[in-house]
């Protein structure tokens, strides 16, 4: 038996690599070595899938009743 559902679980997992921060040597190259800043100051997206949603629609169904 393979994956249950592999289409939501490949975006749940592109969205939780979007969430991370940027890296070290990115904060060096653009602010420069004695500029002390966050990395968080340069990612553009923070999400947690416990505060804010993700609004991943469920997949489309075939009706039951058509057969």
């Amino acid at each position: 038996m393979g994956i249950k559902n592999q289409a939501k679980k490949t975006k749940l997992a592109k969205q939780a690599r979007r969430t991370k921060w940027a890296p070290v040597w990115v904060v060096l190259k653009k602010f420069g070595i004695g500029k002390r800043v966050h990395p968080s100051t340069i990612t553009r997206h923070r999400r947690s899938w416990r505060r804010t949603k993700l609004h991943i629609k469920p997949r489309k169904q075939r009706k039951s009743h058509f057969g």
